[in-house]
C-alpha cells in the first residue's frame, strides 16, 4: 500500500526526508520485529523514548518513521511528526487492514468490575447465535477457536486491527457473521488504542475504584469511559448497554443516535432481574423484559454475576439474537479462570479462587460467599505494589468488615516492600476486630488460610485470580493460586485435587 494512503486521515505536522509514493509492506511499534518496507511507530513511553529505536528500524530496513516527537538530533532518516502517535498508529492500521472493525459484530465492554466474565458471557451467547467469536482481555485473546497469551487487557491498535483482520477472513470463508468482544480498559481509552474503531455496542458495568495512580482521580478515570460512547472521532456505536444501578451510568449521556438498553435490579430497568436464588450449583433468577418473562439459569455464582449476565443479554438483544438462543449462551457459559473457581479435593470446605483486586470487588466477592451460607468465610488477599496506595486500606476495611477471619499477604508487591504494602492495608483492617494473620510469603500465607478452615467454611484466596505469576522487585516467578492451593489440600491428605467453577 502506498504511503500516502497509509496516513490518509492522519495528522501529520511536519516530515523529514519523506519517501513520497513508497510502497509500505506493513506497520510496527516494536524495533526488534520490524520487517523491510514496514513504517515504525515510535511512541513516547513513561520510561523508555521510543525514539532510541529507530535508528535500530531503519537498520533493519523500515520504510520511515512515525512519532508524536521531532526527530533527534543528527537523523538522517524519513521521519512524520504527528500530532498523537497512537491515535496515527490506530489510523494508519485502519487504513492498512481495510477498516475490518466494520466488517464484524464489534462489542466494547468497560467499566471497574465484571468485564471479564461479562465477556465470555458475550462470547457464548455469539457463539450460540452461530457467530465465528473472539475474545480480546485480561486473560488470554481467543480467535476463531486459537487462544492467544494476553499481553494487556486491550492491546495497541495494531494488534486489534490484525486480529479483526484475520477474524474477519476466517468467518468469510465460513460463511458465518464474525463477532469480536473486547474488554475496553480505562487506559487503553485515555492512551488512543481504540481511536477510531467502529464498535457496534458498547456496554458499562460500573465505576469504582481504581487506576487513580494512573488518572489522578475519580472524575478522570470516568470521563475516560465515557469516550467509548460518545468518541472524539469516528461514529458512535448503535447501542449503550448500561448499568440502570450505578448511579455512574447517568452522567454518560450518549449521542441520540445510540440506542439505549438498561439493566438492573432496580425497578425502572428495562431488562431487570428479581427472584434471585444462589447456590453452589450456580444462580436462578426471573428477567423482566418488555412485559414478559423468562427463567434464567446460570452456572455462574453471584449477585454480582446477575449483573454480568443482565449485560450479556442485553448485548445479545442489540444483534436481534432471539431469547431462546441468548438464554442457551448464558446456560452454556460454564467457568471463568480465576473468577470465583473453586478447588476441589474433597476437603469439607470450599476453597474459592478470584480476581478481586479493588475493595469493592472483594467485597463483593465476600457477598458472594455469605449468600452460601458458609460456617466461616476466611478471606486472603494482598495488595499490588506501584499502584493506587489510597485503595489499600480501602482493600483492609473491606475484607475486615465482612470477614470471620482474614489473612494479609503479599499480590504483586514490584519494586515495593511487601511490608509498606502490608502496613498501608491494615490501616483499613485494623478499623475492625476481625481476628486475622499477617504472612508476607503468599505460599505460606495460602497454606495458612486453607489449615484455618475447619468443615462448613469457605476460604477465599483474593487479588490474583488466573495469573501464573507474581511480580516481586526483581524477577517475576512462577506462581498460580489454583495450584499452590491443589498441593496443600494434597498434602493435607484430600483426595484426588481437581479445579473448576
Amino acid at each position: 500500500m502506498k504511503i500516502e494512503r497509509v496516513l490518509q486521515n492522519v495528522a501529520v505536522r511536519d516530515t523529514h526526508r519523506w519517501p513520497v509514493g513508497a510502497e509500505v509492506t506493513g506497520l510496527e511499534y516494536d524495533s526488534r520485529r520490524v520487517l523491510p518496507g514496514q513504517l515504525f511507530f515510535a511512541f513516547p513511553g513513561a520510561k523508555v523514548d521510543g525514539r532510541k529505536f529507530a535508528v535500530q528500524a531503519l537498520e533493519k530496513g523500515a520504510a520511515g518513521v512515525v512519532s508524536e516527537l521531532a526527530p533527534p538530533e543528527g537523523f538522517a532518516g524519513p521521519w512524520a511528526e504527528v500530532e498523537h502517535g497512537r491515535k496515527a498508529l490506530a489510523t494508519s492500521a485502519r487504513n492498512f487492514y481495510g477498516a475490518p472493525d466494520e466488517a464484524l459484530e464489534l462489542t466494547a465492554i468497560t467499566g471497574t468490575n465484571g468485564k471479564t466474565t461479562t465477556s465470555y458471557l458475550v462470547d457464548s451467547v455469539m457463539r450460540a447465535g452461530g457467530r465465528v467469536t473472539g475474545i480480546v482481555g485480561t486473560i488470554e485473546y481467543h480467535l476463531a477457536g486459537r487462544i492467544l497469551k494476553s499481553a494487556n487487557t486491550t492491546p495497541e491498535s495494531l494488534d486489534l486491527f490484525r486480529m479483526f483482520d484475520e477474524l474477519s477472513r476466517e468467518s468469510l470463508q465460513q460463511g458465518r457473521t464474525g463477532a469480536m468482544t473486547m474488554e475496553v480498559s480505562s487506559h487503553a481509552l485515555a492512551l488512543g488504542r481504540v481511536h477510531g474503531i467502529q464498535f457496534h455496542t458498547a456496554v458499562f458495568m460500573n465505576l469504582t475504584r481504581d487506576h487513580l495512580d494512573f488518572h489522578g482521580t475519580m472524575e478522570a478515570y470516568f470521563a475516560a469511559k465515557r469516550t467509548l460512547f460518545a468518541p472524539e472521532s469516528g461514529t458512535a456505536p448503535a447501542f449503550a448497554v448500561l448499568n440502570f444501578d450505578d448511579s455512574w451510568s447517568e452522567q454518560i449521556d450518549p449521542p441520540k443516535t445510540e440506542k439505549v438498553l438498561w439493566y438492573g435490579l432496580e425497578p425502572g430497568a428495562e431488562y431487570r432481574a428479581d427472584e434471585l436464588e444462589f447456590g453452589f450449583d450456580g444462580t436462578r433468577f426471573r428477567l423482566t423484559a418488555g412485559g414478559v418473562s423468562y427463567g434464567i439459569t446460570s452456572p455462574l455464582v453471584g449477585r454480582h454475576n446477575v449483573y454480568n449476565i443482565l449485560a450479556a443479554i442485553c448485548t445479545g438483544v442489540s444483534y436481534s439474537i432471539d431469547m431462546a438462543t441468548i438464554i442457551e449462551g448464558i446456560q452454556n457459559c460454564h467457568a471463568v479462570p480465576g473468577r470465583f473457581e473453586r478447588v476441589d479435593a474433597g476437603q469439607p470446605f470450599l476453597v474459592v479462587v478470584d480476581y478481586a483486586h479493588t475493595d469493592d470487588a472483594l467485597r463483593n466477592l465476600i457477598a458472594v460467599a455469605r449468600d452460601l451460607k458458609p460456617a466461616r468465610v476466611i478471606t486472603l488477599f494482598g495488595c499490588g505494589g506501584d499502584r493506587d496506595r489510597s485503595k489499600r486500606p480501602l482493600m483492609g476495611m473491606a475484607a475486615g468488615s465482612a470477614s470471620d477471619f482474614v489473612v494479609l499477604t503479599s499480590d504483586n508487591p514490584r519494586s515495593e516492600d511487601p511490608l509498606d504494602i502490608i502496613n498501608d492495608a491494615l490501616v483499613g483492617l485494623r478499623r475492625y476486630d476481625t481476628p486475622h494473620i499477617i504472612e508476607v510469603d503468599r505460599e505460606k500465607a495460602i497454606h495458612m488460610a486453607i489449615h484455618e478452615a475447619r468443615p462448613g467454611d469457605i476460604v477465599l484466596i483474593a487479588g490474583k485470580g488466573h495469573e501464573p505469576y507474581q511480580v516481586l522487585r526483581d524477577r517475576t516467578i512462577e506462581f498460580d493460586d489454583r495450584v499452590t492451593a491443589l498441593n496443600v489440600l494434597k498434602e493435607a491428605g484430600y483426595g484426588k485435587a481437581e479445579t473448576g467453577a
